[in-house]
């Protein structure tokens, strides 16, 4: 097996925004992606349409759909188009039938069938001269198509997802550009599934955790046109909302970084947090008007160990050991490509980092 080198594992796992001046969409570096905008999904007599009129009525995607995308184009943001498309070689020649369950559904409804209606572009969601197409993805992923070779030349670190389903594509994807680095952002009305509570255990449970923010087109677009090359700014009066844009409390004070402390907002307690919480600022992902979003969902929020000001020191336990300082991660073995080797005897461990 060939060794990675240093650099290349910290690029393995990295958060591409990281030289910006803080958080917001910066103009020239962010992308809005559509996934699958097509009749089979969105319109009445597509093949999936009886699974998925229910949420696209309720959220009226379409047209939530279509401001985004129009918005976007106002605002010079890339639009990339993401669709699926099927021919004979895929079935007869690769058995992607026989892979998944949704490629097996796929497959029985005849649906995404190449050079169909079914698989074209609903009629308010046309690609325009200046959009992007993709190339066609085969399952749930949209990152095993072009999409990563358009997103690196357009200089691309956020990427805003939106489209068709709400628990597979949209999320595989977004799974994906998280671990590329990518800042991910979900626009929650913009998006539909096969059934409502696959729809809300999305946006609700797994969004939250694994993108940066979950927002309503709207809500994006103030925060695009909010955004500049300063830092978001905290202010007190600020509602503050968690990654799954539930409520958590009005920010009472905002105290700049010290020698011992970092910089930090305080909510006071009230009906979410049942004591005075302190909540770095770098936890701050986005702001749309007066709300400010923070990348912890309101659920695990109260959890967090926030009942005091944030230390220098905390974070400095937080941050964890450098690589520089042991041989081996796992006893007396390296992870595979790290190369390392076996060693006869057992790293020492501490109590700390012994495994349970």
């Amino acid at each position: 097996m060939t060794n990675m080198s240093a650099e290349q594992r910290r690029e393995r796992g990295t958060y591409l925004p990281k030289d910006e001046a803080g958080p917001g969409y910066p103009r020239g570096k962010t992308a809005l992606l559509i996934i699958d905008p097509v009749n089979d999904f969105l319109s009445e007599g597509g093949a999936a349409w009886e699974l998925t009129k229910g949420t696209v009525e309720h959220n009226n995607v379409v047209r939530h759909l279509r401001e985004a995308i129009e918005g976007a184009r106002e605002r010079g943001i890339p639009v990339l188009f993401g669709p699926m498309a099927y021919t004979e070689e895929d079935y007869a020649e690769h058995s992607l039938h026989k892979r998944s369950g949704i490629n097996r559904i796929m497959y029985e409804k005849k649906m995404f069938l190449a050079g169909s209606w079914g698989a074209d572009f609903h009629p308010d969601l046309q690609p325009g001269p200046g959009d992007i197409i993709l190339t066609p993805h085969k399952s749930t992923d949209v990152f095993m198509t072009d999409l990563p070779e358009h997103l690196e030349r357009l200089g691309t670190t956020h990427l805003v997802i939106a489209g068709m389903t709400a628990n597979l594509c949209c999320e595989s994807t977004g799974r994906h550009a998280v671990e590329r680095g990518f800042d991910v952002t979900y626009l929650s009305d913009a998006i539909g599934s096969e059934s409502m509570p696959s729809y809300e255990a999305s946006i609700r449970l797994n969004y939250p955790l694994l993108s940066n923010a979950v927002i309503t087109v709207e809500e994006f677009m103030q925060a695009f046109d909010g955004s500049s090359d300063a830092p978001v700014t905290v202010q007190v009066g600020d509602t503050v909302r968690g990654s799954d844009h539930g409520e958590l409390g009005t920010v009472e004070e905002v105290r700049p970084a010290g020698h011992e402390h970092d910089a930090h907002m305080l909510v006071p307690q009230g009906l979410i947090f049942g004591r005075d919480t302190y909540i770095p600022l770098d936890a701050v992902v986005q702001r749309s008007g007066t709300d400010v979003f923070i990348n912890v969902p309101k659920l695990v929020a109260s959890k967090m160990p926030w009942d005091q000001p944030p230390t220098v020191a905390d974070r400095k336990e937080k941050e964890g050991p450098a690589a520089s300082s042991f041989d081996h991660l796992y006893r007396s073995f390296s992870p595979s490509g790290d190369g390392g080797s076996p060693s006869a005897e057992p790293a020492a461990m501490s109590p700390r980092s012994t495994a349970s």
